[in-house]
């Protein structure tokens, strides 16, 4: 047999007294791919971490890791550096946070270069353009100036992409690699590194919650809990027929049900005619305007109450842009009537009377929530500006009613957002806006970077609020699974106009336009038949 290209062999790794991953042993042959899958807080990203000794430094380590038989764990500094970037790369799970805010894409993957390769200049670039040609960015050569936050997320993810294979490593450590990618690009980056694997002969460490992906890509799946790999094998083998109870919980967690039936003659809550939004592209020493990034152009719609209206497409197509014009966080052209008003042309000062009755859940939990707040005061502070006649102790329980209607208990209340897991913040930004009993959501990907399990019971609560209170939503998403789930109504996006919108289970059943039909035949390649738990 052929020796393993990585090998981890009982690694252990604690925190203080906390044991993030404990007696954790794989091999990695060449060539070959290893999902590790979990929720989050399993130990997948902390034993990712551990092959390239990027832990802090307050983690213990021991056991070992081999690479060509080299130890990792005992490597020297100097060892190590060369070892990173060039024969293992890692992909980070989150590219706003791994990518350098003041430095150019064009630096960033041109400093890896330079350091592993030795290009410069003209070189570098070309090599650059070709990285980011392949992994799909769009226009590349327009997008060697860029920073980091004039990208979407999916393209902040597709550079790191870029960065982690421009020296063609012989191990790929993937950490969540498309979670923040619609379905059309995740299948082009995942037979874009089945491509490379087979010219290469790399190898993949492949992190991830998504069991469709791990159908799709990987050659042997490890199923890990609480630090501990509990299940191990082919990835059909464990699919088709798994043994351990938390597998089986993993498969049985997918989104389920169908969204709430509305009635045909509830009154418009949210309308929108020729809504365009532009941003100028300005060039030149005065700054001359020279054209116009249109990313949403001229688009009508229109949700009733007790709705929720999905809006699909790829990153850029404007589905985020929609969702912050129609509630007035950025200027548009257009009319907009919200619960009856006309808000086309109103101030900021003028919206803040409609803002109890318009919220918003944002994608990343954890950056909408201050850390510097306690979960009470995020989810008091709207009933501070919007409900200021309540006394403490009225926004007290107000406060701990919307905790209890998300699932939390009243004393979470007392904590601060970092103490929580993902799941458990995305339920405190749900929190926050259901507080002020609104009457118009718009779900910006809340679902996108939760586990499986946690994503399902997040659309079980957001339909059960939904149903409780009447609510009307606008739901954003790239995860057609979870929009089958919610949506009664979609509107496909697609570089900002509109291509193919009616109810849900039609465009499910029969898309008509190409594009509709080649989102849906990426989202649900590889779909994993859902596995019931045992009985008890």
């Amino acid at each position: 047999m052929t020796a393993p290209l990585l090998s981890i062999r009982n690694l252990n790794v604690a925190f203080g007294a906390n044991a993030a991953a404990r007696n954790v042993s794989l091999d990695i042959a060449p060539g070959e791919t290893v999902a590790l899958v979990g929720e989050s807080g399993s130990g997948k990203s902390v034993t990712a971490l551990s092959v390239l000794k990027l832990l802090p430094p307050s983690a213990t380590l021991t056991g070992e890791i081999l690479f060509k038989g080299q130890n990792l764990v005992t490597a020297k500094p100097n060892e190590l550096r060369a070892v990173r970037g060039n024969d293992i790369s890692m992909i980070f799970q989150e590219p706003m946070t791994s990518l350098n805010p003041v430095h150019t894409i064009e630096r960033q993957i041109g400093e890896v270069l330079a350091i592993h390769q030795g290009l410069r200049a003209n070189a570098a670039r070309a090599r650059t353009l070709e990285l980011l040609d392949a992994v799909g960015i769009p226009d590349p050569k327009s997008r060697l100036a860029a920073f980091p936050h004039q990208l979407s997320g999916g393209q902040r993810q597709r550079v790191m992409i870029a960065m982690a294979l421009a020296n063609e490593p012989d191990l790929l450590v993937a950490d969540e690699p498309t979670t923040a990618l619609d379905v059309t690009v995740q299948a082009q980056i995942l037979t874009l590194l089945k491509e490379l694997q087979q010219r290469l002969g790399m190898a993949m460490l492949f992190i991830t919650h998504d069991l469709g992906i791990v159908r799709r890509i990987a050659d042997r799946v490890c199923v890990m809990t609480k630090g501990e790999i509990v299940e191990t094998g082919p990835v059909a083998s464990v699919f088709d027929n798994p043994q351990h109870a938390y597998t089986r919980h993993l498969l049985a967690a997918q989104p389920r049900g169908a969204p709430p039936l509305t009635d045909a003659n509830a009154p418009n809550i949210v309308e929108a005619t020729d809504l365009r939004v532009w941003f100028p592209i300005k060039r030149g020493l005065l700054r001359r305007t020279i054209g116009h990034v249109k990313a949403v152009d001229g688009v009508d719609l229109a949700i009733r109450q007790g709705e929720t209206l999905g809006i699909v497409g790829e990153s850029g197509s404007g589905k985020s842009t929609l969702g912050n014009a129609i509630l007035r966080l950025i200027s548009s052209q257009g009319r907009i009537v919200v619960l009856g008003n006309d808000v086309s042309s109103r101030s900021w000062k003028a919206m803040r009377p409609l803002r109890a009755d318009m919220q918003i859940v944002f994608q990343d939990p954890f950056g909408s929530l201050s850390p510097r707040m306690s979960v009470a005061d995020i989810i008091g502070e709207g009933l501070k500006v919007h409900a200021p006649r309540l006394s403490a102790a009225e926004r007290d329980a107000r406060v701990a009613k919307a905790l209890d209607e998300v699932g939390l208990p009243s004393e979470a209340g007392l904590r601060y957002p970092h103490e929580f897991s993902g799941g458990q913040r995305q339920r405190i930004a749900i929190a926050r806006a259901m507080v002020l009993n609104p009457k118009f959501v718009v779900l910006d990907e809340p679902t996108s970077a939760l586990d499986v399990s946690i994503q399902a019971q997040v659309v079980d609560l957001l339909r059960d609020l939904q149903i409780r209170h009447g609510l009307t939503y606008l739901f954003i998403s790239h995860d057609l699974k979870v929009v089958r789930a919610l949506a009664n109504t979609i509107i496909v996006l697609r570089n900002g106009r509109v291509v193919e919108r009616g109810p849900a289970a039609e465009i499910f059943a029969n898309p008509q336009d190409g594009y509709t039909k080649a989102l849906l035949a990426a989202a649900f390649e590889g779909d994993v038949p859902a596995v019931a738990p045992a009985k008890s």
